[in-house]
């Protein structure tokens, strides 16, 4: 079981940007197809973003693509979440979530995923 832990989350004035951090322990990390969801108080889990093993096949939720992007390096343990052009509504909790699915596409709901970190709170002002 590969342990996670995010960082780089705090609070951004709509418009700036923030990159979060998550790295695991273990060394099949780079193996694993990671994802980032989120999470607001009253409101489902969402999906964000996921990238898989083999570093294809991006997948993005509608409301972030063109201004987030995800990326990893596997030499570090590490997938990132680069958030642009921040908006209040994304204010949440975000985690990284790690799948030991082998599919073309990475996974782009929760139960696809086997493990996760605490989360880093995003937080947005207007």
């Amino acid at each position: 079981q590969v342990q996670l832990v995010e960082s780089g989350g705090g609070l951004a004035q709509a418009g700036e940007s923030l990159r979060l951090s998550c790295t695991g322990s273990g060394r099949t990390f780079q193996l694993l197809t990671m994802g980032w969801f989120r999470h607001a108080p009253g409101k489902e889990r969402e999906f964000v973003a996921a990238i898989p093993w083999t570093g294809g096949h991006i997948l993005y939720s509608d409301d972030v693509t063109d201004r987030f992007a995800i990326s990893r390096d596997n030499a570090k343990n590490t997938v990132y979440l680069e958030m642009n052009n921040l908006r209040p509504e994304g204010a949440a909790m975000y985690s990284c979530e790690a799948s030991t699915l082998r599919t073309t596409a990475p996974g782009t709901v929760h139960r696809d995923y086997s493990c996760w970190g605490q989360g880093t709170q995003v937080t947005v002002s207007s």
